[in-house]
C-alpha cells in the first residue's frame, strides 16, 4: 500500500502522488516540522487481492531493508540492528481495510538510524572542535598573560557556537526527533552574560585601584583638598573615620598601613642646597620613591607595650582600640581618690628636634574624656592647644566638642570660660581663661586654642603655605615657659605627626642646613606609634619644608615695611629694582596647572573666553546651572578666590563678552551677589575690553535676567551705580551695587594709592551690609587688575587685623587658583605702594581696626 503526499517543502498539501512505504510502528511519531502531532492517515478498504499484492511487496522490502542494513553495518562498523532496536516502537495490529501511515515503515526505520549516527558523528566532531578551542587559548593565555580571564570566555562562545549548529541539523533532517528545549544554549548564553559582569566588574576595580591619587598640587579643588587613598576608616590605611561617642556605637579602627619587605631599608639626611632636585625625583611617577621611603618605616607596636591602656576600665577612653600609647612614653595623670585608672588619658610625650617633650600628641577628646583631657592641660601646665581636625568630617564624629561657645563651662573640676576668638581662611583661633575650680585659691591661666581649619576631609591641603603661616603662628602665641604644646587631630597619630616633623625640621634646616625626615619620623615613632599615618602625609612634609626653603619667611611687621621698600628697591639707585624683580621672578616662575583647564578649553566654550592664556582651573571654577536641554551651558570664565577671613570670598572673572553678557548676570544670581567691581574702562586704546552690561538708563533685559538703573554716583576715583536685578517672569528682584573705578590704565598703574583704598573700603562696608555672599571683581582679562585688587584687599585686611603683611605670600596663593594675577612687577610694586600709604594714612595702630 502507499500513501498520497505533496512533494512540496516546508508544508504538506494534498496534491502530486508519490509512492511511500509506510509502518504502523511510526504513525503517531511527532512531526518536526510543525512540532505537533500528525493524526494517522485514514486510508480506503481494500480487496484481498490487493491485500495480497501488499504482503508480497512487504516481504520483498523487508529482504530489502535486511541486506542494507547489513551492507551499512560493515561500512560504519556499527550493527545494523541497533538503528531498529534502539528506534523501534511498539506496534499497533492493523485492522483489515486500514491502510498505513505515511510516516512510518522498515524505510523509515532505516534513514532514521542513518540519521541518528550522522548526528553521533557531528557530536564527535564538535567534541574534537571544542577539545582544539580550548587548547588554542590556553596556548594564547601563556604567551599572552593579560589575556588569561578571557579563555573561559572563547570556550562559551565555541560551545553555544557548536551546540547552535547541532540543533540545526537534527532539525534538517528527514524523520527529525521530538525537539526537545534548547536548555543547554540557555545556561551558556547566561553563564556567557554571567563571566562577561564578573570581567566587567574586575576591570573597572582593578581600574579603580591604579587610579591613586597623585602627589602633586595638580589634581586638588582649593576648597575641598585633594583625594587620598587613606584618611579614612573605609579606605586602606590613613586618619580613620571615627565613631559617634555615644555608648551604643562600636568601635572603630583605624587601618593600618601593610609595611614592605624592605623596612629595614634606611634613609641618609638631606643637604638644603639638594632639597629640591631630591623632591622632584621622588615625586616623580605619582610619588613613587616617597611610597617606598614611607612603608620603609618601622611600624606597629614592636617599641614598646601598651598594657594601661589595655586595660578593661581604660579601653572605652581610647577613641580607636588599635591606637594606644606606649606605657613608657604616655602622659600619666593625677591618681584620683578611689577611682581606678583615673591616671590614664591616650596622650603621649613627642620630643622635638632639640627639646625633650616639646609635645603632647593626644587623641581627640570623646565625650566621656573631655575632662581627663583639661585635666591634662592643667596638670601639664599647657598654654597652647593645637587642633588640627574638624569636630565632623563626611559625617563622622571626629572630635567633641571640649569647649563651650560662649560663656563658661565646668568639665570635671576644670572651668573653661570663652574669652575672645578670630577667624580666619586657614585656621581659627580661641582664647580661653582656665580654671581648677576644685581649688579657689589657684591663679586662672590662659589657654590659646589654634584650629587649623583648612585640612581636607580627604587628603592633604593643598598646598603648604597655610600650615607654614599657621605653624608660625603656633610659635608666636607660645609663652617661652609654658609646659608642652598639646595636638591633636582625631586618632593623634596622622595629622598630628605630620605637623611635629614639619615643625623639628625646619629647625634642623635652621642648625644644620640639611633635612632627616626619616631618621626623625622613624625616632618619635619609638614614643607614639604610626605618626605620620600616610604617604600623602609624609610627602606633604618634604613639599612643606620645600616652599619654606625656597621662599623663606617673607612676613612683615608694618614697623619694617618702609626698610624692606629700600632694600627692595636699592635707594642709593632709585631706578634699580633687582631686589624686586627677584622677588617677583620667583612667582613668574611658577608653573600653569594646564592640566586642570580642560572645561575652559572644550571647543564649545572656547569662544567664551576673552584671553585664551586665562582660563579658570577646574578645581576652583565657578559652576552655572545648566540650562535644560543644552550642554556646556554651565561655563563661564570666572574663578572663585579665597578672602582674608573667609574661602572663596571673591569670584575673579574678565569682562562680560557681547555673547556672554547672559551667563555673567546668571552667575550674578545664582550666586546672589551684591557687590561688582569694575576695573577697567569699555573701550582702552581704541579696543574693546569690556561689553557694558548695565543699562545707560531705563532697563535692559539679557536673557531671562532685566537690569535696570536706579542710581549714578560719581566719587573721586570711581563711580557707584545702583542695580536691580529682575528674575523672570516671577519678577523677583535684588539689589546690585556697581563700583567702576576710573583711575587704572590698561597699562601702568594708578598715580596714587588713596583711590584704591578708599574703594576697597566702600566695598567692604557693602559687603558688611548685604552678608557674606562672594564680591565679583573684574577687569578685561580678570587677571592683572583684578588680581592686584584682591591682593590690596586681602593684605589691607591683614594689616588691620594683626599688623603684619606677606605681599609675596599673598601672591603666591592668587596665582595658585588663578593663573597671572597680579601680572606685571609694577602692579606687584604698586601692593607695596598701597599698604604704605595706608600705614602713612593711619599711623596709629588703633587706627587701623
Amino acid at each position: 500500500m502507499h500513501s498520497l503526499r505533496t512533494k512540496e517543502p516546508g508544508r504538506p498539501q494534498m496534491g502530486a502522488r508519490e509512492i511511500v512505504p509506510l509502518s504502523p510502528a511510526f504513525s503517531h511519531v511527532t512531526c518536526g516540522w510543525a512540532g505537533r502531532r500528525k493524526p494517522p492517515c485514514l486510508c480506503a478498504a481494500l480487496t484481498n487481492r490487493e491485500r495480497e499484492r501488499e504482503k508480497g511487496q512487504q516481504l520483498l522490502q523487508r529482504d530489502c531493508v535486511r541486506r542494507n542494513a547489513l551492507r551499512d553495518s560493515e561500512v560504519l562498523s556499527i550493527p545494523a540492528q541497533s538503528y531498529t532496536s534502539r528506534h523501534r516502537r511498539p506496534t499497533k495490529s492493523r485492522s483489515p481495510g486500514t491502510e498505513l501511515c505515511e510516516c512510518g515503515g522498515p524505510r523509515g526505520r532505516l534513514e532514521q538510524g542513518r540519521t541518528t549516527h550522522r548526528t553521533r558523528t557531528d557530536r564527535a566532531s564538535a567534541a574534537r572542535r571544542l577539545l582544539w578551542t580550548w587548547e588554542f587559548a590556553l596556548s594564547e593565555s601563556q604567551l599572552f598573560p593579560q589575556s588569561f580571564t578571557m579563555v573561559p570566555l572563547l570556550f562559551l562562545v565555541a560551545v553555544t557556537t557548536e551546540s547552535n549548529n547541532l540543533s540545526n541539523e537534527n532539525r534538517t533532517t528527514e524523520n527529525p526527533e521530538p525537539p526537545s528545549p534548547h536548555i543547554l544554549p540557555t545556561v551558556l548564553v547566561v553563564s556567557l552574560l554571567a563571566v562577561i559582569g564578573v570581567l566587567l566588574a574586575w576591570y573597572f576595580l582593578r581600574l579603580r585601584n591604579q587610579r591613586k591619587a597623585v602627589v602633586t598640587t595638580v589634581d586638588k579643588k582649593m576648597p575641598n583638598g585633594i583625594l587620598e587613598e587613606q584618611d579614612h576608616s573605609k579606605a586602606l590605611g590613613g586618619s580613620a573615620g571615627e565613631l559617634n561617642s555615644s555608648p551604643p556605637q562600636e568601635q572603630q579602627t583605624v587601618v593600618l598601613l601593610p609595611r614592605s619587605p624592605s623596612a629595614s631599608k634606611t634613609y641618609l639626611p638631606i643637604p638644603v642646597d639638594c632639597l629640591e632636585e631630591e623632591v622632584r625625583v621622588r615625586s616623580a611617577d605619582d610619588g613613587k620613591l616617597f611610597r617606598e621611603e614611607f612603608n620603609s618605616l618601622l611600624g606597629g607596636y614592636a617599641q614598646g607595650t601598651c598594657e594601661e591602656a589595655n586595660k578593661e576600665d581604660n579601653r572605652e577612653k581610647n577613641r580607636y582600640p588599635n591606637i594606644l600609647p606606649y606605657d613608657h612614653s604616655r602622659v600619666v595623670l593625677t591618681q584620683i581618690d578611689g577611682a581606678l585608672c583615673s591616671d590614664y588619658v591616650n596622650a603621649s610625650y613627642i620630643d622635638c628636634y632639640k627639646e625633650k617633650s616639646k609635645f603632647i600628641a593626644a587623641q581627640g577628646p570623646k565625650q566621656d574624656t573631655v575632662a581627663d583631657f583639661w585635666r591634662m592641660v592643667w596638670e601639664q601646665k599647657a598654654a597652647t592647644i593645637v587642633m588640627l581636625t574638624n569636630l565632623k568630617e563626611r559625617k563622622e564624629d571626629k572630635c567633641y566638642q571640649y569647649w563651650p561657645d560662649q560663656g563658661c563651662w565646668t568639665y570635671g573640676n576644670v572651668r573653661v570660660a570663652v574669652e575672645d576668638f578670630t577667624v580666619l581662611v586657614d585656621y581659627t583661633i580661641r582664647k580661653f581663661c582656665v580654671q581648677y575650680a576644685s581649688d579657689g585659691s589657684k591663679t586662672p591661666r590662659l589657654v590659646t586654642q589654634l584650629h587649623f581649619t583648612s585640612w581636607p576631609d580627604f587628603g592633604v591641603p593643598f598646598s603648604p603655605i597655610g600650615m607654614l603661616k599657621f605653624l608660625k603662628k603656633v610659635k608666636t602665641v607660645n609663652p617661652s615657659l609654658a609646659g608642652p604644646i598639646v595636638v591633636h587631630c582625631s586618632a593623634g597619630v596622622g595629622r598630628t605627626g605630620t605637623f611635629i616633623v614639619i615643625d623639628a625640621m625646619i629647625d634642623m634646616m635652621h642648625a644644620e642646613q640639611r633635612i632627616d625626615v626619616f631618621g626623625f619620623v622613624s625616632r618619635i615613632r619609638e614614643q607614639r606609634s604610626q605618626l605620620v599615618q600616610t604617604d600623602m602625609q609624609y610627602s606633604f612634609i618634604y613639599q612643606a619644608l620645600l616652599e619654606y626653603y625656597l621662599y623663606g619667611d617673607t612676613e612683615l611687621d608694618v614697623s619694617s615695611l618702609e626698610g624692606h621698600l629700600q632694600k627692595l628697591h636699592n635707594t642709593s639707585a632709585p631706578f634699580d629694582r633687582v631686589g624686586l624683580e627677584e622677588e617677583f621672578k620667583k612667582l613668574t616662575n611658577m608653573r600653569i596647572m594646564k592640566e586642570n583647564m580642560r572645561t575652559g578649553n572644550l571647543p564649545a566654550n572656547m569662544k567664551k573666553n576673552r584671553v585664551l592664556q586665562i582660563i579658570p582651573y577646574d578645581f576652583n571654577r565657578v559652576i552655572l546651572s545648566m540650562k535644560r536641554g543644552q550642554e556646556f551651558t554651565d561655563y563661564i570664565n570666572a574663578s572663585f578666590i579665597d578672602g582674608y577671613r573667609q574661602k572663596d570670598y571673591f569670584i575673579a572673572t574678565q569682562g562680560p563678552l557681547s555673547h556672554t553678557v547672559d551667563d555673567f548676570w546668571r552667575m550674578v544670581w545664582e550666586w546672589k551677589c551684591h557687590s561688582i567691581v569694575m576695573l577697567t574702562e569699555l573701550l582702552e586704546r581704541e579696543q574693546d575690553k569690556c561689553f557694558q552690561y548695565w543699562p545707560t538708563e531705563d532697563t535692559v533685559t539679557y536673557g531671562d535676567y532685566t537690569v535696570e538703573i536706579k542710581g549714578n554716583t560719581l566719587c573721586d576715583t570711581f563711580s557707584l551705580r545702583d542695580l536691580v536685578l529682575t528674575y523672570g517672569s516671577e519678577k523677583q528682584t535684588r539689589l546690585v551695587r556697581h563700583f567702576h573705578f576710573h583711575g587704572w590704565p590698561e597699562i601702568g598703574i594708578p598715580t596714587e594709592g588713596k583711590g584704591m583704598i578708599d574703594i576697597i573700603a566702600a566695598v567692604q562696608k557693602q559687603q558688611q551690609q548685604s552678608g557674606n555672599h562672594p564680591i565679583i571683581v573684574h577687569c578685561s582679562a580678570g587677571a592683572g587688575r583684578t588680581g592686584t585688587f584682591i591682593a590690596l584687599s586681602n593684605i589691607l585686611e591683614r594689616v588691620k587685623a594683626e599688623g603684619l603683611l606677606d605681599v609675596f605670600q599673598t601672591v603666591k596663593s592668587l596665582r595658585m587658583q588663578r593663573p597671572h594675577m597680579v601680572q606685571t612687577v609694577e602692579q606687584y610694586d604698586f601692593c607695596y605702594r598701597v599698604v604704605q600709604d595706608f600705614v602713612d594714612i593711619f599711623s596709629d595702630y588703633a587706627n587701623f581696626k
